[in-house]
């Protein structure tokens, strides 16, 4: 599974999840079978609300889940409709956060769980 977790540092499994998916400065990606780490910096973190593009920014990642603590509807939906699966986190690192999708500890977000702005979570 390769599951992205927006970041506010390229630390790899010890950065801590971002408040919001699009603002966030880095994606930390994590491969759980090969246990490597890729940081995507975030060229568009300084965006209106509703106006990120998370699958161009990620394009070609293969990216199975977004592990986030908050994110808008349209984000959500676009992740969605590009076959991943976006989860609820609160602050935690890389590392803890692998532990805990890989445990089913972690709740998916729906469009009703979403964020009307940025700062939400």
């Amino acid at each position: 599974m390769r599951i992205c977790v927006p970041t506010a540092t390229a630390e790899g499994a010890k950065a801590v999840a971002y408040g919001h998916f699009g603002s966030a400065p880095h994606f930390t990606i994590l491969d759980t079978v090969t246990g490597l780490y890729e940081i995507v910096d975030n060229a568009d973190q300084h965006h209106a609300h509703g106006m990120c593009h998370p699958m161009s920014l990620l394009e070609g990642q293969k990216i199975d889940a977004v592990v986030c603590a908050g994110i808008g509807a349209r984000a959500l939906q676009r992740l969605n409709d590009g076959g991943v699966r976006v989860y609820r986190t609160i602050p935690a690192t890389v590392e803890e956060i692998a532990v805990k999708i890989g445990s089913g500890e972690l709740e998916e977000m729906t469009l009703e769980s979403s964020c009307a702005g940025h700062g939400c979570h």
